[in-house]
């Protein structure tokens, strides 16, 4: 996939949002997507978390398998060859998740990308490149 393809990276909070109308990001984050009119993509320990903090809500869970089935929400994978960057950014970032620093390896492989996330306080403290800020979309 060319790194010009992929103009937006989203975390798990915009995906729960976006599909549990429960959830405190539900609006914004339903609004944010349905602007997008082309494919999303992120990884797959972060769809595998927004499937777990959707457990409760089963429907909601099978309409993201679907997203991903219809290649509308696209899993990339990070770890068998940027196990060594995500591995020195989880060293640098105590605070990081293993979703939190696939979108932020995914950054660096596709810098135009904006990175969609409800989680403001750990994203804009994240760094690419070592100094670059990440370029994010969020509430």
């Amino acid at each position: 996939m060319k790194a010009s393809v992929i103009r937006y990276l989203i975390d798990a909070g915009p995906l729960v949002g976006a599909l549990s109308v429960r959830d405190q990001w539900h609006t914004w984050s339903a609004r944010v997507i349905a602007t997008l009119d082309e494919p999303v993509f992120t990884t797959e320990v972060v769809f595998g978390e927004a499937c777990h903090l959707l457990s409760g809500e089963r429907e909601a869970m099978l309409v993201l398998v679907r997203l991903v089935t219809e290649k509308r929400l696209n899993l990339l994978p990070i770890w068998t060859y940027h196990g060594a960057r995500a591995s020195a950014l989880l060293r640098h970032y105590p605070q990081m998740d293993a979703g939190d620093v696939s979108l932020v390896v995914l950054s660096e492989l596709h810098p135009k990308a904006k990175i969609i996330t409800t989680d403001v306080r750990d994203f804009t403290v994240y760094r690419r490149f070592r100094n670059e800020a990440l370029p994010l979309t969020h509430p």
